[in-house]
């Protein structure tokens, strides 16, 4: 038998809408005959911020209008119906950056690749965890990430940390 290896995820047609933050923190530079894209730690920092900021107040606009689709339907129960009102509701009060979708935001999750010729000089999780950080102590978001103190102690880290990355 011969070995084949395939991604376990094949990239597919992407279809969601992205934004860009900001170009200030990447440039373009040669390494012999090669293009590195060179990051700015900052850039991370800010990355993370932004992200955690926007899962935890903004649904995707599909994911919405899915919602929507949900009270349209004549084959959806009122259960149904009441449900989707809720949540598009709760995504209204949510997007207003006051209260987050959510109010269990729990441990902060970061996957993410990068390739062989991304270069940022730095601990890309410090400056991972320095946005999500930034995001809880500016957003009015729970702390409910408990840490170990001694065997049988523990206490709320009080910022959510340390993140998964």
């Amino acid at each position: 038998m011969d070995f084949l290896y395939q991604d376990p995820y094949p990239i597919l047609k992407d279809d969601t809408q992205y934004k860009k933050l900001t170009s200030d923190y990447v440039k373009v530079e040669q390494l012999g005959d090669r293009e590195i894209l060179s990051i700015d730690p900052k850039g991370l920092e800010l990355l993370a911020e932004e992200a955690m900021k926007d899962v935890s107040f903004m649904l995707r606009s599909s994911h919405l209008e899915k919602l929507r689709r949900i009270i349209d339907d004549p084959e959806a129960t009122d259960n149904d119906r009441f449900v989707a009102y809720n949540l598009l509701q709760n995504a209204v009060v949510a997007v207003e950056g006051e209260l987050p979708s959510c109010q269990d935001t729990g441990t902060a999750i970061i996957m993410a690749k990068k390739g062989e010729n991304i270069f940022t000089g730095a601990d890309d999780a410090k400056w991972l965890s320095k946005g999500i950080f930034n995001t809880y102590q500016n957003k009015n978001l729970r702390y409910s990430q408990i840490v170990p103190i001694s065997m049988f102690e523990e206490k709320n880290s009080g910022s959510n940390l340390p993140a998964q990355i």
